[in-house]
Formats: structure tokens, C-alpha cells, sequence
């Protein structure tokens, strides 16, 4: 399947209606000519619920190009991630993280067996309720992505929900979950779409001969790109995938390395996600959809008693999508730092003499997610604040346009001097009298007023060597000083609560005591290697988390008074990675079940429940294990009720000296829940926890409300009489995260290919005052609008002057 036909569609499509229809206005106002946003927008509306059967093949794929500026796992902690695409990273490491898990849990069975598990080798697969609600949660606690799934490869999915189903497969395996529209579902009287609804089926229900085009490893299927890029799967040598090495100590200080074997390393070619073109998800959830997949690694075939037979294969397939309407689009040029492929690239109205186009996030697909900036040179008029929103430029009727949105030229431009000198003295200690807080080390954290650069020197010379020579308090930072940790560490925050969101959903839907007609069988408890699998899945999949653990409370997981794996890296990047169970820690001062953070936790939960989200599910299995077609859960619909984001804890930020990840991090945490004993009522289960690295926030030294808790609030050196702070992502944890805009009524009078100044110049000359070294700081401010006009007038009109006089007197 490729972009064949692409432009004869696009041809085809405009001439019917355009042509022979009067009246149909294809933009949005006349006076717009067709771009090609017009002919995506109308390709997107070509295919529908309705006709979405009858119509060819290529019409239900968008071209590549309509998702432009994809994240490169390779320059991940590299090159920043702005916020029009950190949707896309998410799909990508929800995607990573799913592939790992089900490839170790696969392949665990070659362990030694874990304390809760019988002699039983099928024992050791995941139920069809943990692949049914794993993918459900993905869903569930992720607003952002739209289907999930699991496509197994034909007779390559073991199950341990059948009797006698030992080293058998099934024809055709796919557990699929996607987000339903419930406005009108009579589960909800209120007729309000609530988004917590969610269809989950196996798509390998299906006869084993005929039903051809149900079948998603055919062509006929139609939609089904993502299964063909990976699969069929065939190796070229025996062990060629890559392989992965945890080292795990368990609660009885046993040690145990194990290696397995998984998707793509980021270092490799191609990278472990792919993405595939947007398609209509015809039949399914009948949306238009954008994939990312991964593929999941096993052992096959099984139980052969010939180790040497049983070789590392491509098995399956992790599919996510998010709904291609959410994805932002990219209007403008291309350019130094936006290039590549973009089918929306200069549709953009700003006006090019003048203005130039910048891109803005939560649009999605529609047209004006982008400002026009006035170019180097030019300014906004004086009755004028901000740059002209696209969405405003987008609706102006002609006249508006003819008439506005231009910026005027500036008078005189100048140069940055080349050769600048020391600030005179008094004026010197003005600047240190007014701003600068000569407060070093830790007390710089305590003083009234914040000296930024000496809180991040301080930061900085804390390390894993060091940090027992400080004080504990010294080691803990006040909880504002990671401002911003909610936004930029939400996708972090979001994989530890789908964690969350799966253990609840299990611990409520699956009654272990329940017995079924026929040979199906009731998922097993949650194991160990499952549980510890689900934990290194977090850092596996998602490089910005350090460490994850999952913290079970006194008694509940099955037969463990105590359980909590916990698993860490080292170093940045690496295919090695450690774990350990913080049970075995006895001591009263040590458990994990007495730290603040957990007491507190579970103290908040200990009776009242009401607060937490509902979340819905119709659940479809198949009839046998070879499939033929799906029926309804024996509960139908059900519900649980899981914590969502705002239900988690973030903790202040630390330097863990006595920890497995020493640096300065902070944590998430999430709770999850299920029923007593006597399923009557819910209780407290546990949590999971992520760690991140607190020095890769960014920092934001901008001015903002007063109720606001940033401790590096209004720290910028911007001039303040003529200029505006604005923060640029992507700086870290570090000064200078921002720009210096000229306020209404000023102008940037340089000659400079930008038009602010840059935050990280404006510390740099400001830190040559402090030093009393050269510094052009004075030179770094804006100039009143059109002044440049009027003294130029006002020098012709005193020369015209001066050559009056002189006429006048010869």
C-alpha cells in the first residue's frame, strides 16, 4: 500500500464537486484559493461510517506526510520535544513500553519458577483478562491515545485460560480496546459523552477458513499497514534479535541474571516504534486513526525439549493509536529547523513581506495553529500587543485582510557594538543593590529572594560522592523549586497511572472464584514475574523515568506479606538495567510500608472512594479457542473505578543520597485499589511510582500570578519598561529559558536575523556586571516605536535649517 492514486484521488475529488456544483466554497472564505490543506480536508471527509465498506483500498489512507515532524527516538535526550508533539511520544513510548512487557513476560517462563506459581509451564502465560485489560487501560488512563492492541502471528498465541491447552496455540489472536462514544449509551441517563467507555474485543474471533477480509493478517483485511510492518516475520540467522539484561535480588537476597530478548534498541536501524500512514478504522471505531507499533519478541516453538531449536522470533505486534484529529498540523514554511516532509507545510496566511509564521499547539487538524511575528526589521503597529493569532488571520473577511495584519518597518537599524566596556561603578552597584542576592550554597534555597544562578550552582555540585557530606535537610528542596514538574513530566506521570489503572481493573473484574461452562478457565492471580515485568516495562519503554516500583500494601498481594519490585538504571542509555524486591529490607526503619509517602497515601484512601473515576468496559471473548466468533462477557457491561492523574501524589524535590538513583529527582505516585476479602467494598491495594530527573525540567523565570508557587518566578533580566518575558522550552535546568519581546509602542532596533532578545545572552551580560567584566547588558533594551522615524526628520529639517541660514547670509 502506498501513496499510488493519491493525486488522481485529489484531482478526481475537486473536479466532481467543485465543478459541477455552484456555489460550494471548498475554503473557508472565497477569496482563499485551494491549498492543500483543502485537499486533505477533503479527503479526510471523503470516507465515512456510512460508505466506509464500499470504498477503494487508497481511500482510506492519508498520505505520510500529514503527520509531519515525528519524534526521533535517537535524538530523544538530545534535541527537545515541544509541546505540539509530545502526544506523538507518548503513543511512541506507550507503544515501547507494551512490546517489552509482553516480550519478557513471554519469555519468562525460562526462569526459576516464582513462589506463587504451581508446576503447571502453561501456568505461566497471561489470562485473556490480562491481555483484555491491559490494552483497556492503555486506553483508559491515556485521554490522549484512542485503540490499543495485541496482533499475534498466525499459531504463535499460548494461553493459560484452557484446560488441556498445554504448548497449544490458537489460529488467530488480537485483543483490541478502543475508546467508545457513550453520549447515547443507556448505561448513562445524563446523555453526556464521559470519554471512560471503552469496547474491548478479540479481533481473532473469527472461523478458521473464509472470512477473509476479517482476517488481519491478509490484504483483504484492507486497514491493516501496521500488521505488514513488521510482520510476517522470518529470521535470517538463528539469534539475531536484541537482547536485554536485568539483574534481579529477590525478597530472600537471592540474585539472578536474566536476559531477553525484545524490540529494536533505540541505536539501531530501524529504531524499535514505527510509525504507518493515517487510516480510516473502518468497522472498528470508525475514526480516522494514526498508528505507532512495535513488535514483541518470543521464543518459538515451545517445549521441545531441544533448547538449541527454540529460537528468538518476531511473535506479535503493539499497536496504539491516537485519533488523527487531535494531531497538531504545521502551517508554516519550510525553513532552518522545519524541514522535512509536511503536506500542510505554507499554508499559512501570514502575510510574507512583512510577517513570518510560527507554529502553536492544541489545534489539532484545523486550520490557525500558528501566529504571524513580525520579520527582523519590522514591528507590530503601535495599537497592536501581541503577534496576529493564525486563527483570526484564517477568519478575516477580505477587506480585514487587505487592511491589517502587517507589521510597519523600523527607522534606523544598528548593530550590536563589537567592543563594549566596563559598567561605570555606581551605576554597577545600582544593578547589584536592586537585584543581585550574594546568597551561595544551600542557604541560597532559604534566602527571601531566590538567587537563581546560585541555586543551580548549588544543584550542580551535589553528586553520588559528595552528597553524605550535607546535611539531610540540605538534600530536600522546597516543592517549588520544581515548578512545572505537572506538564512536563505528565507522559512520565501517565504510565505509572496506566499501571495503576490496569491492577485496579484486574483486582475488581477478575473473580478468581469464578468457574465457566466448557474448558475456559479464570485468570490466575498476579504473579510475580508479571508484576515485575509490568515495572521494568516503565523504564525500558520511557528514557526520561529512572526508576519505577510498584509498592503493595501489608497482605495483599497473593501470598506475600510484603511485595515491591522496584526497577532502576545507572546510566542514561543502556540495555542493562537492575532489580530488586524492597521486602527484603525487615527492618522497622526501612519497609517501605512505614515511609511518609506511602502512610500517606493510603491514609487518604483508608475509607472514602467516591472521588475516583468510573470507567466502563463491553468486553467481547471468543467462543473457543479456535475462535469462531465473539460473545459477551459473562458480565456485560462492567465497570471498576481506578484513580486518575489529579488522584496521584508528586513529591518535593531530592537529592536520594541513601537511594538507588542518586541525583536529584522527584517522584509520582499512583494508587490503585480492589475489593476485600469478601469483595463487599473497595480497599487500598498499593501504588506505583516513577522517578524522574528533577535538572531535566525547564525552568521558568517569566513573571506570573501571585498565587502561583515558582521559586524561579520573575528572576528574568529582561528590561522591564520595554520588554516582556516569554519562556523557550527546552532550555533544562538552567537560566536564560526565555526571550526578551519588545512590549506595544517599542521596537528591536538591531540588525539581527531575530527580533527579542535571547534569555541566555541576557544572563551572560548580566553575569559580566556581577564580575565587573566587559558587558553590553545597557545595550539589551527595546526602543520607543517610530523614534528612529522622528529623529531623522528631525535632523533634515535642522539641516534644512542650517542651509537657510547660510543661503541667506551669501
Amino acid at each position: 500500500m502506498n501513496n499510488g492514486g493519491y493525486n488522481d484521488a485529489v484531482t478526481n475529488h475537486f473536479r466532481s464537486p467543485v465543478q459541477q456544483h455552484t456555489g460550494v466554497i471548498v475554503a473557508q472564505f472565497e477569496y482563499h484559493d485551494i491549498d492543500a490543506f483543502d485537499q486533505i480536508d477533503s479527503l479526510f471527509k471523503l470516507v465515512n461510517l456510512d460508505n466506509c465498506f464500499i470504498k477503494p483500498s487508497r481511500d482510506l489512507f492519508l498520505p505520510t506526510e500529514t503527520v509531519s515532524h515525528l519524534p526521533d527516538i535517537q535524538q530523544l535526550n538530545i534535541d527537545p520535544i515541544f509541546p505540539n508533539r509530545t502526544n506523538i511520544l507518548h503513543l511512541h513510548n506507550m507503544a515501547h513500553s507494551r512490546a517489552f512487557f509482553f516480550s519478557y513476560i513471554l519469555q519468562s517462563r525460562f526462569k526459576r519458577p516464582a513462589v506463587n506459581m504451581s508446576d503447571s509451564a502453561s501456568e505461566y502465560d497471561p489470562g485473556f483478562m490480562y491481555y483484555f485489560l491491559s490494552t483497556m487501560a492503555d486506553v483508559a488512563a491515556n485521554p490522549k491515545i484512542n485503540a490499543s492492541a495485541l496482533y499475534f502471528q498466525p499459531n504463535m498465541a499460548y494461553s493459560s485460560s484452557y484446560k488441556a491447552f498445554f504448548n497449544k496455540t490458537m489460529p488467530l489472536f488480537a485483543p483490541r480496546a478502543f475508546r467508545m462514544d457513550d453520549y447515547n449509551d443507556p448505561v448513562h441517563l445524563e446523555r453526556i459523552s464521559t470519554l471512560n467507555f471503552f469496547q474491548v474485543e478479540d479481533l481473532g474471533a473469527i472461523l478458521p477458513k473464509g472470512q477473509r477480509s476479517l482476517n488481519y493478517t491478509l490484504e483483504d483485511y484492507r486497514i491493516n499497514e501496521w500488521y505488514y510492518s513488521w510482520l510476517p516475520y522470518a529470521n535470517r540467522q538463528q539469534d539475531e534479535l536484541t537482547t536485554y539484561q536485568v539483574k534481579i535480588r529477590y525478597a530472600n537476597n537471592t540474585n539472578e541474571t536474566y536476559v531477553f530478548h525484545g524490540p529494536n534498541a533505540p541505536d539501531e536501524d530501524p529504531g524499535p516504534v514505527k510509525f504507518t500512514r493515517p487510516y480510516f478504522d473502518c468497522g472498528r471505531s470508525n475514526k480516522w486513526s494514526f498508528p505507532a507499533i512495535t513488535p514483541i519478541a518470543d521464543l518459538h516453538p515451545r517445549h521441545t525439549q531441544f533448547r538449541h531449536i527454540e529460537y528468538p522470533t518476531l511473535t506479535a505486534i503493539s499497536v496504539m493509536e491516537l485519533d488523527f484529529e487531535r494531531i497538531d498540523i504545521n502551517q508554516c514554511p519550510k525553513g532552518e529547523g522545519n524541514s522535512g516532509p509536511n503536506s500542510f507545510a505554507d499554508t499559512a496566511r501570514c502575510k510574507k513581506d512583512t510577517t513570518e509564521c510560527e507554529p502553536l499547539d492544541g489545534y489539532g487538524f484545523r486550520r490557525g495553529g500558528y501566529q504571524c511575528r513580525c520579520k527582523p526589521g519590522f514591528r507590530l503597529p503601535n495599537v497592536v500587543r501581541r503577534p496576529y493569532l493564525g486563527e483570526m488571520v484564517e477568519r478575516a473577511t477580505r477587506y480585514q485582510y487587505s487592511t491589517a495584519f502587517s507589521c510597519a518597518p523600523i527607522g534606523w537599524i544598528q548593530k550590536l557594538p563589537f567592543d563594549y566596556n566596563k559598567m561605570d561603578e555606581y551605576e554597577r552597584q545600582q544593578y547589584l543593590s536592586q537585584d543581585y542576592h550574594n546568597v551561595t550554597g544551600a542557604a541560597s534555597l532559604r534566602a527571601s529572594t531566590i538567587n537563581v544562578d546560585e541555586v543551580i550552582e548549588f544543584l550542580k555540585s551535589v553528586t553520588a560522592e559528595n552528597c553524605h557530606t550535607f546535611a539531610p535537610d540540605d538534600l530536600i528542596l522546597p516543592g517549588d523549586v520544581g515548578f512545572g514538574k505537572e506538564s512536563q513530566f505528565e507522559n512520565e506521570a501517565r504510565m505509572a497511572l496506566r499501571l495503576a489503572n490496569f491492577l485496579s481493573a484486574f483486582l475488581q473484574i477478575v473473580d478468581h472464584s469464578e468457574i465457566f461452562s466448557g474448558v475456559r478457565v479464570v485468570d490466575r492471580p498476579l504473579t510475580e514475574d508479571q508484576m515485575m515485568g509490568e515495572v521494568l516495562s516503565l523504564i525500558l519503554g520511557n528514557s526520561k523515568i529512572w526508576a519505577s516500583g510498584m509498592y503493595w500494601d501489608r497482605g495483599k498481594f497473593t501470598n506475600r506479606t510484603l511485595f515491591a519490585p522496584l526497577a532502576y538504571k545507572t546510566t542514561l542509555n543502556t540495555r542493562k538495567f537492575e532489580m530488586e524486591d524492597l521486602a527484603r529490607l525487615n527492618s522497622t526503619r526501612d519497609a517501605y510500608v512505614n515511609k511518609p509517602w506511602f502512610r500517606k497515601l493510603k491514609t487518604r484512601w483508608s475509607t472514602n472512594f467516591d472521588d475516583l473515576e468510573k470507567y466502563y468496559l463491553k468486553l467481547k471473548l471468543r467462543h473457543n479457542a479456535t475462535g469462531m466468533y465473539s460473545r459477551k462477557y459473562e458480565r456485560y457491561p462492567t465497570f471498576y473505578k481506578a484513580a486518575e492523574i489529579h488522584h496521584g501524589q508528586w513529591s518535593v524535590p531530592e537529592f536520594d543520597c541513601t537511594g538507588l538513583v542518586k541525583k536529584w529527582i522527584v517522584h509520582y505516585t499512583a494508587p490503585f485499589f480492589g475489593w476485600d476479602a469478601l469483595r463487599a467494598k473497595l480497599e487500598f491495594k498499593g501504588a506505583v511510582r516513577v522517578t524522574m530527573e528533577l535538572l531535566n525540567l525547564d525552568i521558568v523565570q517569566c513573571p506570573n500570578e501571585y498565587y502561583v508557587q515558582n521559586a524561579f518566578k520573575d528572576t528574568h533580566r529582561c528590561d522591564r519598561k520595554t520588554s516582556y518575558c516569554v519562556p523557550i522550552q527546552g532550555r533544562g535546568f538552567d537560566t536564560g529559558g526565555y526571550k526578551c519581546e519588545c512590549i506595544q509602542g517599542f521596537e528591536y532596533p538591531f540588525e539581527d536575523p531575530i527580533t527579542y532578545y535571547d534569555g541566555q545572552l541576557v544572563e551572560a551580560e548580566y553575569l559580566n556586571i556581577i564580575r565587573d567584566e566587559k558587558t553590553r547588558y545597557d545595550f539589551l533594551k527595546c526602543r520607543v516605536a517610530g523614534a528612529a522615524g522622528l529623529q531623522s526628520s528631525f535632523i533634515i529639517t535642522l539641516a534644512l535649517l542650517l542651509f537657510t541660514l547660510v543661503f541667506r547670509r551669501q
